[in-house]
């Protein structure tokens, strides 16, 4: 058995638990959070509001909060997963009942976006964006409808000078779409359809650009880091590398 559990700078996220378990099982409980779940090896066996449901590795399971489960692993070799746990705001209560009745959704690009924000999680602003795209795929699932378009032309134009005039700090993307009086979703949806790449993609590659002017000046790469908004010189040089194709200190010389 293995267990890690964390609290991400992500707003919505409440908690990340990723296990390991053979034996284990768990009792019958309920959780005031939504439960987003990937299993990575395995597959879970649980009841869910007194039915029995399954887990398999090629679906994603959502369980709605204030409902009450147990689990076990369905073979002797165990399971391995990874869980999101989401602010009860975050979702609609409204598909709770929806979520009662299916809680796993054998949806590939659902799976894939879930599985990229677990990758992204010390990322905020990317974070952010990718879990507005996942709640709004699950909403959509459950509500049975198509996502809907934004009409607004000028709102990513609005977004891009709102996130330049936030360097290097930066915004949160909540705190970007209440400004902008619409949601984060639409805000992902329009910034990416008129720019051809997600506004995260677009904040991270402006300050690199940011600390590429530090560097030329002949700042350290510690100091051109936090300078350009980004946590540390190894934060600068990961995005630095994926963006320029070299590090900070090559780039120098």
């Amino acid at each position: 058995m293995s267990t890690a559990a964390w609290k991400p700078a992500v707003e919505g996220i409440r908690e990340v638990f990723h296990a390991s378990f053979t034996t284990h099982v768990y009792p019958a409980h309920t959780h005031d959070a939504w439960t987003l779940m990937l299993l990575d090896t395995g597959a879970v066996r649980y009841e869910l509001d007194r039915h029995e449901h399954g887990a398999l590795v090629d679906g994603v399971t959502l369980l709605p909060p204030h409902v009450p489960h147990d689990g076990r692993s369905a073979h002797p070799a165990g399971f391995r997963k990874r869980v999101l746990y989401l602010d009860d705001s975050v979702l609609p209560a409204e598909l709770i009942g929806k979520a009662v009745d299916t809680p796993m959704l054998a949806d590939p690009l659902l799976r894939q976006r879930v599985h990229q924000l677990h990758l992204v999680l010390d990322e905020p602003f990317e974070a952010s964006s990718r879990l507005a795209l996942i709640t709004e795929r699950l909403t959509h699932h459950f509500a049975g409808t198509a996502p809907a378009r934004h009409a607004d032309p000028t709102l990513a134009d609005r977004l891009r000078q709102l996130l330049d005039a936030s360097l290097p700090g930066g915004v949160t993307l909540s705190a970007a779409a209440a400004e902008l009086r619409t949601s984060p979703t639409h805000l992902v949806r329009a910034f990416t359809r008129r720019f051809g790449l997600p506004p995260h993609r677009y904040l991270t590659g402006r300050r690199v650009d940011l600390a590429r002017g530090y560097l030329v000046e002949g700042r350290p790469a510690a100091e051109a880091a936090v300078l350009a908004g980004f946590h540390d010189q190894s934060h600068l040089t990961r995005h630095f590398r994926r963006v320029l194709g070299t590090s900070p200190g090559r780039f120098v010389r």
